[in-house]
């Protein structure tokens, strides 16, 4: 069940419908939602709206958030279709999927303001990785790069896109892995990403649990059989393997 339904920003004296709404995809995170969803409350205050997507957990996530939200609803488990499930009952035309590891830079409305003025459809965020060692500097500078080259971004760079634009691509495939990817490579066919300089902070956790190296292998090898067309439902056990 949904809380009460988002604000609406304040203009001269009248409420208008909220311009941008941002999706965020979760599950068991009680212990740093609350925290993580502080930040964005001037946001709020401005007028965007905060979706949280619960895909069915099983600590107090909801209870800690629904303060901090417009509307806390339930999903199916897999961050493609929880995405999907906030973009359904988002009243934004502009569509922030935001993962809830991820912080983003405090002018974030104001730059996102300019990409609603480009002819762009979609873009994403530079991204910089949480830790303090020199490696996740330069894993940082690798994907940014990567991703300006190759028009791909993934879900760490808070993938944004006009309402229009993810409703005629159908929104995220129905994948248990990859739906970022994917979903690049289809809104690539109205127009390169707009491509936000100042980064979001995502955390650098997987890198420190898993190691650096290993994880980086990993990412690269996920990125190159999906291409080659390994189905995700075969990738996603490798990846959480």
């Amino acid at each position: 069940m949904a809380v009460p339904r988002g604000r609406a920003a304040v203009v001269e004296g009248r409420l208008t419908e909220p311009n941008i709404s941002i999706v965020i995809p979760v599950l068991n995170e009680e212990a740093s939602i609350a925290s993580f969803l502080r930040l964005l409350q001037p946001s709020r205050a401005n007028g965007a709206e905060v979706i949280l997507v619960d895909g069915g957990s099983t600590d107090g996530t909801r209870k800690a958030a629904e303060a901090f939200c417009d509307k806390v609803i339930d999903s199916e488990k897999g961050r493609a279709r929880q995405m999907n499930a906030g973009a359904a009952v988002a009243r934004g035309n502009l569509l922030l999927f935001l993962h809830a590891d991820t912080q983003l830079p405090e002018s974030f409305l104001d730059l996102l303001s300019k990409f609603q003025q480009s002819p762009k459809q979609w873009g994403r965020f530079n991204v910089s990785l949480s830790g303090s060692k020199l490696m996740f500097s330069v894993i940082s500078f690798m994907i940014n790069w990567r991703s300006r080259i190759s028009g791909i971004a993934t879900g760490d760079q808070a993938i944004f896109v006009k309402r229009s634009a993810f409703d005629q691509v159908g929104g995220f495939s129905d994948i248990p892995l990859m739906e970022d990817v994917d979903l690049c490579k289809k809104l690539l066919k109205f127009s390169r990403p707009f491509c936000i300089s100042e980064p979001v902070i995502t955390s650098s956790r997987r890198w420190e649990v898993h190691g650096t190296w290993r994880t980086i292998f990993l990412m690269w090898k996920l990125r190159w059989k999906f291409a080659l067309g390994v189905p995700p439902e075969v990738l996603v056990k490798e990846y959480y393997g």
